[in-house]
């Protein structure tokens, strides 16, 4: 080959490998979920575990990866704790569609600075209330007039905003306040559902109802409104219940209430699988495990739940995992519950958790 076709073979050769390289740096990146295939709920904070290379701790975050979508699902307690657990997992919390945070408690938003740190632009989803630490806003026709005062007695001289707007805790951060039941992403719902429970009066919390080919999947909080009621209103979207994780808000009940609400779960409702964890309590656990069976899931700290027909727990190694407290597991439960307030259960009793 002659010298200027060598040349020119060469040019060809490094214009294409130039264009190459600009379609790789050009191209959008890709989606938060990524894997479609992916269904699967994965612990991130919680009070019992047994995964060594992360931190027990009271409150509750879970990781939900579902057609598509990564979700965090509240923050937990403490961010370096949250860190912590979420490298231990390989999670990448930068790497998320959205944020649903359940409700203004501490232990399920303590993480908040976390997320933020590595995802300061991510959608989170809260609930409405009219003065929160999310944010909010009122018409302000919601305060009464007296037009016979002088302006500078007045609010705003006299001549408010048809819109008052409140501040957040987090300035500037991309929050959705929800107020009912809405369908966030195709058939994924939050349930919003405001608590008439002595002690959490008016307290308004977000549920996450994944609306299956195999039934509804639900992930809760601390269940403050009351764990039968949110699962009322998950049936109204579909009346099959398939599976529920998360808190079931039963930690101080006595004996007679969890059998109730057991029951309701199990008879009434025909709930097909549960995994509680955070504030079910350790009596409900035991409850739970006697009515349900093989339809128990064990949900400690790490455990990832692979949804489907008949989801399971499964380990980092893709096996079954246990399905089962041990003593272990129950004095850490309850190690870090009496950490969780000075007064110990005499908070918890007053329905602050």
């Amino acid at each position: 080959m002659k010298a200027k076709s060598w040349v020119g073979y060469f040019s060809l050769a490094a214009l294409a490998m130039l264009l190459a390289g600009c379609a790789t740096t050009t191209s959008p990146p890709a989606a938060a979920g990524g894997d479609s295939t992916k269904a699967q709920i994965t612990v991130l904070y919680d009070a019992f575990g047994k995964s060594s290379a992360m931190q027990k701790d009271w409150g509750y975050a879970a990781l939900i990866e579902y057609g598509g979508k990564r979700i965090l699902f509240d923050t937990g307690n403490n961010s370096d704790i949250l860190a912590q657990n979420a490298k231990a997992k390989g999670i990448d919390l930068s790497k998320l569609d959205f944020v649903v945070m359940s409700h203004r408690h501490g232990d399920h938003m303590g993480g908040m600075a976390y997320v933020l740190s590595v995802n300061p632009k991510v959608k989170i989803y809260a609930p409405k209330e009219s003065f929160g630490v999310y944010g909010g806003d009122l018409p302000s026709t919601f305060y009464r007039k007296d037009a016979s005062l002088p302006p500078e007695q007045r609010y705003y001289d006299g001549a408010p905003p048809a819109v008052m707007r409140f501040g957040a805790a987090w300035p500037g951060v991309n929050f959705e306040l929800i107020d009912k039941t809405t369908e966030v992403a195709p058939g994924i719902h939050l349930i919003a559902l405001v608590s008439d429970k002595p002690g959490t009066l008016e307290l308004r919390e977000l549920s996450l109802a994944i609306n299956t080919p195999d039934g509804i999947v639900i992930v809760v909080g601390c269940s403050h409104p009351g764990i039968d009621k949110i699962v009322a209103a998950a049936a109204a979207i579909n009346p099959r219940i398939h599976f529920i994780a998360g808190g079931f808000h039963l930690l101080v009940s006595n004996d007679q209430e969890i059998e109730k609400i057991v029951a309701t779960l199990r008879d009434t409702f025909k709930v097909a699988f549960v995994a509680p964890g955070h504030c079910t309590g350790e009596p409900t656990f035991t409850a739970l495990k006697k009515a349900f069976g093989d339809r128990y899931l064990y949900a400690g700290l790490g455990t990832t739940f692979a949804l489907g027909a008949t989801p399971r727990s499964i380990s980092d190694t893709g096996h079954n995992a246990r399905t089962a407290m041990d003593e272990d597991d129950l004095k850490n439960y309850r190690t870090s519950l009496a950490k969780g307030d000075d007064d110990g259960y005499a908070l918890l009793a007053h329905d602050t958790y």
